[in-house]
């Protein structure tokens, strides 16, 4: 399942790696020798999956869940205080200096700088049909990142590979165009399985394509000023009516240590503990004294958690969604033996009380700084990299669920059909075991988005397109300011680059 990724990441390595300089050359790459074969291609184009995983489990994640009411880091006795970081991104009071703002830009354009890169190296091979597959796939993958850039900081440069002129900004509608051309363009080219089989695992095939479409459509109002929700239905049709696709039973086993290609996923971050590293989840999220329950290698952080008013949407009988969340009082796997925290028991308390409000701080008694919901969704792996502490568990981008609560969030705003947006949402209810709805809301929707999608990095772009980003949670006053919905460009960027302008509001 995870073989390609991994494959990518060693002949990617293979390729930088130093050997002695004083030997004969008796060959060497060119663009006619080099890649040529599928393998080659993989090794040419497996940076830019790298560099795309390895930020996106822990920055990426951030920018998205932390400055929601999904998930919150407080300081912990001082404890991941850490500048008051993860505080500004909670009460959404973060400033153009600050590092993780300037990662998530980088991060973005890392990555389609490698994928500028790898496409001129593409262009001057030996044409082939693997070489349009690997190109429309690189593309692809240049427009996702483009589209998380946008998506954060709004009006942002279009950049080209190999000259020397400083990027001119470009509006959102430019980068939006952007965007829906290249994937147009190119999503007929794709591979097109009935289902995402191990060997398109990771890699953008024609669903992947058009679940970015369908996403892009679905902001489009919120992007451009101009609302596209009968595009973003028209593309999650041809996912639903053009695939095998389905629903897996068991909806714990898309997150698991040992998850992979399935009926559902249609495009994921793949991780690997040693080779491809980035999912640190178990690490920032769980109590130390939890390492035995879960058999794991090292001790996890106690960093952190979900608020409890997200928490109490998580309420509805026989749900097994319910059960990503550790609540309550803890116990060894055998259910009966306490886990104990010095000397109570270790407890995790939905309301989060602090001690110091300057620092979002819970102080240091025992029960304090166990305070939080903790999430179990990607659960715990005992081959966690002991050094690293990164896991195995992918994280899934796109997968036929969200398709199908896109659908019917369009429908409803689009006056279409009550019955059919119901069908949609039943289906996700009906595997998780919940009951059926006979009818269903705005609000209803994002709150089973919230139910379903929970700590996936949906959170922030759901609640701006339903206009719930500047409201209030945690220690969270709300009303922020509606420029808040989108990133500060990164006060360094404006420095080395005269062409960009700073956001409203900054």
């Amino acid at each position: 399942m995870k073989k390609y990724i991994t494959a990518a990441a060693l002949m990617a390595l293979s390729l930088t790696a130093c050997t002695k300089l004083d030997v004969a050359v008796e060959s060497q790459l060119t663009s006619e020798n080099f890649p040529v074969t599928p393998d080659a291609f993989v090794a040419a184009t497996g940076t830019v999956y790298q560099k795309f995983n390895a930020g996106f489990g822990v920055d990426i994640w951030r920018m998205y869940e932390l400055t929601s009411e999904e998930a919150i880091i407080t300081a912990r006795n001082g404890g991941y205080y850490d500048q008051g970081r993860y505080q500004t991104l909670h009460k959404h009071n973060w400033l153009p200096d600050q590092p993780i703002v300037q990662a998530a830009w980088q991060w973005g354009y890392a990555g389609i700088s490698d994928c500028n890169r790898v496409l001129n190296l593409l262009e001057k091979s030996v044409d082939s049909p693997t070489k349009t597959q690997f190109l429309n796939e690189i593309r692809t993958m240049r427009a996702l990142y483009y589209f998380y850039i946008m998506d954060m900081f709004g009006n942002v440069p279009i950049t080209s590979f190999g000259t020397a002129e400083l990027p001119k900004q470009s509006t959102k509608a430019e980068v939006f165009a952007f965007i829906e051309k290249e994937l147009l363009a190119v999503s007929e080219g794709l591979s097109a399985p009935a289902t995402v089989t191990a060997e398109f695992y990771g890699r953008p095939t024609k669903w992947m394509a058009y679940a970015l479409l369908q996403k892009l459509y679905i902001n489009a109002e919120q992007y451009i000023g101009k609302a596209m929700y009968a595009e973003s239905i028209t593309y999650g049709d041809k996912i639903i009516n053009g695939t095998s696709m389905t629903l897996v039973s068991d909806y714990n086993t898309l997150f698991s240590p040992t998850n992979g290609a399935n009926t559902e996923t249609i495009f994921a971050a793949i991780y690997d503990a040693n080779y491809s590293a980035g999912n640190a989840i178990t690490r920032y999220t769980l109590h130390s004294t939890l390492r035995a329950k879960y058999n794991l290698p090292f001790s996890p952080s106690n960093a952190q958690c979900t608020l409890k008013e997200f928490y109490d949407t998580f309420n509805l009988p026989g749900d097994v969604r319910n059960a990503t969340w550790l609540a309550g009082r803890q116990f060894l796997a055998d259910g009966v033996t306490p886990i104990m925290n010095g000397s109570a028991q270790l407890n995790f308390t939905p309301e989060i009380v602090l001690t110091n409000d300057q620092t979002m701080d819970v102080g240091a008694e025992v029960n304090g700084i166990s305070r939080g919901v903790r999430s179990i969704k990607f659960y715990p792996d005992p081959n966690t990299n002991s050094s690293t502490r990164f896991q195995n568990n992918d994280m899934p981008i796109f997968r036929l669920a969200d398709v199908y609560l896109l659908k019917a969030e369009a429908l409803l705003r689009t006056n279409g059909s009550m019955a059919e947006a119901v069908k949609l949402v039943n289906r996700v209810r009906v595997r998780a075991k919940a009951a059926e709805v006979t009818a269903i809301t705005l609000d209803g929707i994002l709150e089973e988005r919230g139910r379903e999608l929970a700590w996936e990095g949906w959170r922030r772009n759901d609640l701006i397109r339903f206009g719930k980003y500047q409201g209030k949670w945690g220690f969270k006053a709300g009303n922020e300011g509606a420029y808040r919905d989108i990133f500060p460009i990164p006060a360094t960027e404006l420095v080395l680059n005269k062409n960009l302008k700073q956001n409203p509001g900054y």
